[in-house]
């Protein structure tokens, strides 16, 4: 009888070990939340400087704080490190970088002699860029991959960066400027609210053979670049900007057009049969 209560004993001892919860580790995954780091750091920089007056040095900072941000995600793709603190870090990181330093670099370089409608537009331009990020993340299951919804914030940071950059390579800055700063500024910010799409680029499968026509178009396109940068990379993102509109009239017309066949009033359409 003790025999048998000492091996029950012993049974439940080891039950309740296997039942006992394994604490997990914390802490948090380092590599992509380094980019995540440098490109805060990028954007809070652009901001010093712009206080200093050095505008072309805040410009190219918001660039880098783009590069930056297209390789925290792609690495912990690739690492296998993504989770929700990079995730909700990498927002924070990009209302600073492509929200707060367009708004204040645009605002020192021209918009400071418009008095209240200077800082009004900056702020449109902040304000539209945090709600562009808010429903960037709300919809991250649902949207379609294909196309973001809105401009998104790094594009809408590009532009005004390269307005001030290219604005600073002339030695514009101030009255002079202020109207065209006060329009794009604004111009950016409504369109990232917008529900305008855009191509998002993401079916592009950079892991799979390409051509080789395509990586010399690549090379093309730095070499392009490196001839002028602030203008190239202006007229690019502006392109890209001016793209939204643009598809979404070709496809209001496409749909306006079907619309027209199906009833049968659109030029060379099939006539509907006469009742009789």
């Amino acid at each position: 009888m003790r025999h048998n209560r000492d091996h029950r004993r012993k049974d439940d001892v080891e039950r309740v070990e296997v039942t006992v919860p394994l604490k997990r580790r914390r802490g948090i995954y380092l590599l992509p939340n380094l980019f995540t780091t440098a490109g805060l750091f990028a954007g809070f920089y652009s901001i010093v400087a712009a206080m200093g007056g050095r505008f072309e040095a805040a410009s190219v900072a918001i660039f880098v704080a783009m590069i930056m941000d297209s390789l925290d995600g792609r690495v912990a793709r690739l690492t296998h490190t993504q989770s929700d603190f990079g995730a909700e870090y990498d927002s924070m990181a990009d209302m600073v970088s492509f929200g707060l330093a367009p708004a204040l670099v645009a605002y020192v370089w021209g918009l400071t002699n418009m008095g209240k409608l200077g800082w009004l537009a900056a702020f449109v331009y902040t304000a539209a860029a945090a709600l562009r990020l808010a429903r960037f993340n709300t919809q991250l299951t649902s949207a379609d991959k294909r196309y973001f919804q809105g401009l998104p914030s790094p594009a809408a940071a590009a532009i005004v960066a390269g307005m001030v950059w290219v604005g600073t390579s002339y030695g514009l800055q101030g009255t002079p400027v202020m109207i065209p700063a006060f329009l794009l500024t604004i111009l950016a910010g409504v369109l990232m609210v917008s529900n305008i799409r855009y191509h998002s680029f993401k079916q592009l499968d950079l892991k799979g053979k390409i051509p080789f026509v395509t990586l010399l178009v690549i090379v093309l396109i730095f070499v392009f670049i490196s001839i002028d940068p602030p203008q190239v990379l202006f007229a690019l993102f502006l392109l890209y900007a001016l793209s939204g509109p643009t598809l979404t009239l070709v496809q209001l017309r496409k749909k306006r057009l079907q619309r027209k066949m199906a009833d049968g009033t659109a030029p060379g359409a099939p006539k509907p049969p006469s009742q009789t």
